[in-house]
């Protein structure tokens, strides 16, 4: 052969080569046709339908997933899985299930866990990964090995993702999964994740079965160990789940080991239970309308005072508020404080007859908060006709009249209005938990406490008020000391032992020592609703019951109840209607307290009872001596300057930047004090200027009804106001242009508080 002959040989087969590997390469990377979804079957075990099952079936649902549940209604002998080794029984009926689907080679089989796992993602999706891993087996991978760590060596090496076979997550051609399946011959109590481990360790089965693990998360994402990794990525269209590390979107999300309560959060949101764009999508499931009922349900509220707590009083007229048939309502009051035994008695008392029953029990009882508690719940439990169990702690004031029948239409086994301290992050739910079981801060915890996130959210604690379904407490909460557990304090004992709840068939009688085997994770879902503002929590901590009215001192704790008791109802239309007057030149009349705060001034002072008597010598003042004296006392001398001094800066100081333009108020007064004219003492004040840039001077009771007489003379304009309003205040410049005196009181006892304020 030539040299030329030879080169056109080697381009001709050099052609053919080229050709050649072109269709091997063509070939080679022919996408398979996409597997219908229709054959894709999901198989779960259920020995009962709890809260998780539930969720479970809806996320599956919502994606139209074909699902064929497995031992509904069969006694649990799987052991306490949560805890130990056990989940046998799982397997056992999977391998019962697979026997009629052997020979159905199309079909694709997913066994998943039900009570701690959801879907993200559709079949569609799930059928494309698992194809796309081109396995016949594939097991779900987590990077913690359980339960025998001494297999860990086996395990074939990962460059890159989880290396640990987890056992709640299966997917697979029906004949092979029959294959694995079908070697189960152990008991429902041995362990299905180390049957499961075996198999796979074995290098000719791995081989043969054609297994592997998803050791990237493609499909199955188990949060054990894991969460750090994962957080959710909010779309236009639905709420996903992502790992971070491996850059996925998991298909499946469970909720192994001790993260279902990171699972519950998660599930606040996927599969598209909230996102920015609709909000809520479940919150109006399963809801009831009250309106349509025959009548309404009965409902017991169990009232805890466990510690003097403010505004008391009118924490049982909200009670009277709640848009509720009141013959509908039993009350129960638990009272550990002798403080608050008058407000009881009172409120009982005027309210006698408004309740279908009204018990209490009183500190001489001497009953722990968890005895109480139980007492309270016991009486909802053993009452058949008991519908609903409301709890309300003394510290919470609900303003919303529809809370309790909100949370009755929300038709939760158990919800919580959500109610926080005014203008504080401080709640009555906590969105994560501390590894040791305390709070920790989730982190939709901020949004949801500010209701920039509203809606219906799954937690792991609440506290100070909730509602239970009657039937809840008798068949699933039936535990009689539901609220002691070791050294914990009576509300995280109820939480942990509702989530953390599991039970047994009563029909089955277990012996003592196969009681352990007859427990499937039970485990109740508590809610919060932030759908509406139902209201507050106020503040006992630094309580003072030493005074006669000791809220009038709450200004600082609780600033808005203190306002809402103590201010008056129209003050506010000072600013936005002028509600004011000027009966004289630059006096200035508005209105400021209320009846209620009055009266308890006046109460205060006179319990007090140290009247300085009108004297010139007064060693309570800079020099000891007063020129115009009254007979007074000086707020200090009760310890209220610096509340009286707050209500100054709070609610004068914006009055004067009204009337008095251009001036800007120190809102700052040495002389702060409560007058008392009377005929028999002193009955009348001479001219005088005030030693202030301007005074204030509140009417304290009402005249014709608590005296005759009285009222104010302003000299240089011949102006006198004679009839002075309870509540009310005149606001007057103290020096040089308005000189002004006292008018005789000529009947019963008049009362003003004076401040001199900017001396």
């Amino acid at each position: 052969m030539t040299a030329m002959e030879y080169l056109n040989f080697g381009f001709v087969l050099s052609c053919w080569m080229n050709v050649a590997f072109a269709l091997s390469s063509t070939e080679n990377s022919r996408t398979p046709a996409p597997i219908p979804k229709e054959n894709l079957l999901v198989l779960t075990v259920a020995t009962e339908e709890t809260d998780g099952f539930h969720r479970f079936m809806q996320s599956a649902d919502y994606y139209n997933y074909t699902v064929k549940v497995l031992g509904m209604g069969e006694a649990w002998r799987g052991g306490d899985v949560g805890h130990s080794i056990g989940g046998g029984q799982k397997v056992r009926l999977l391998k019962e299930a697979m026997a009629s689907l052997a020979d159905q080679e199309d079909l694709v089989v997913l066994s998943v866990d039900s009570y701690d796992l959801i879907f993200a993602g559709g079949p569609e999706e799930i059928l494309r990964k698992f194809q796309q891993a081109n396995h016949k087996v594939l097991f779900a991978a987590e990077g913690l090995i359980w339960p025998d760590k001494r297999l860990a060596d086996k395990y074939p090496v990962v460059r890159s993702g989880k290396r640990y076979l987890n056992s709640g997550g299966i997917i697979g051609y029906a004949p092979y999964v029959n294959r694995v399946v079908a070697q189960w011959n152990l008991h429902d109590n041995d362990d299905d994740q180390l049957f499961y481990t075996k198999i796979y360790l074995d290098p000719l089965q791995r081989d043969t079965l054609n297994m592997s693990l998803d050791h990237r998360c493609q499909i199955f994402q188990n949060l054990n160990g894991a969460v750090d990794e994962v957080l959710l990525k909010f779309g236009t269209g639905q709420v996903r789940v992502r790992n971070t590390v491996y850059d996925a979107l998991p298909v499946v999300v469970h909720g192994n080991g001790k993260t279902k309560m990171y699972l519950n959060y998660l599930a606040n949101y996927v599969p598209n239970a909230w996102n920015y764009e609709h909000g809520c999508s479940h919150c109006d499931e399963g809801t009831v309308d009250l309106s349509q009922l025959k009548e309404y349900p009965n409902v017991l509220v169990g009232v805890f005072i466990e510690q003097p707590t403010p505004f008391l009083p009118e924490f049982f007229n909200r009670l009277l508020t709640l848009d509720y048939p009141k013959d509908k309502l039993k009350v129960f009051v638990h009272n550990n404080e002798v403080y608050h035994e008058k407000h009881i008695q009172r409120f009982w008392e005027e309210n006698r007859n408004t309740f279908a029953s009204f018990k209490v029990v009183g500190p001489e009882e001497n009953l722990s908060q968890g005895e109480a508690r139980n007492m309270g719940m016991d009486l909802c439990r053993t009452d058949a006709t008991c519908d609903h169990y409301y709890s309300i702690d003394s510290d919470v004031m609900l303003t919303n009249p529809q809370t309790l029948k909100n949370l009755i239409e929300q038709n939760r086994k158990i919800i919580g209005p959500l109610v926080t301290r005014h203008s504080k992050l401080w709640s009555n739910f906590w969105g994560a938990l501390s590894l040791d079981g305390y709070y920790a801060r989730s982190e939709d915890y901020v949004d949801i406490v500010q209701r920039k996130r509203v809606g219906l959210w799954n937690i792991p604690y609440m506290a100070h008020t909730y509602l239970i379904r009657g039937d809840v407490l008798r068949t699933e909460l039936k535990e009689r000391n539901t609220f002691v557990l070791e050294k914990l304090d009576p509300d995280m004992a109820l939480c942990r032992k509702t989530r953390e709840l599991t039970s047994h068939r009563e029909k089955d009688s277990p012996s003592p020592e196969s009681f352990h085997m007859l427990r499937p994770p039970k485990g109740l879902f508590m809610y919060i609703t932030n759908r509406q503002d139902f209201g507050r929590l106020i503040s006992a901590a630094n309580y003072n019951i030493s005074h006669y009215n000791s809220d009038l001192w709450q200004i600082f704790e609780n600033p808005m109840d203190w306002r809402e008791k103590y201010i008056h109802k129209n003050y506010t239309r000072i600013f936005t209607e002028n509600n004011m007057e000027e009966p004289c030149p630059d006096v200035f009349w508005f209105p400021v307290f209320s009846e209620r705060f009055c009266d308890e001034l006046v109460e205060e002072m006179e319990h007090f009872g140290s009247w300085s008597g009108g004297k010139h010598e007064d060693k309570r003042i800079s020099g000891g001596y007063e020129t115009v004296p009254t007979d007074d006392i000086h707020m200090k001398q009760i310890g209220y300057d610096m509340e009286w001094l707050h209500f100054i800066r709070e609610f004068i100081s914006p009055v004067t930047l009204k009337v008095f333009s251009g001036y800007y108020t120190k809102a700052y007064a040495v002389m702060n004090f409560v007058v008392k004219y009377t005929p028999g003492r002193q009955s009348y004040l001479r001219p005088h200027h005030d030693s202030s840039t301007f005074t204030i001077n509140v009417a304290l009771n009402e005249k014709d009804t608590d005296f005759q007489g009285g009222g104010c003379r302003f000299h240089r304009y011949n102006c006198s106001i004679e009839s002075p309003r309870k509540g009310w205040s005149f606001m007057h410049p103290g020096r040089l242009t308005h000189l002004h005196e006292g008018l005789p009181t000529t009947n019963g006892t008049r009362y003003i508080a004076v401040s001199f304020i900017d001396p």
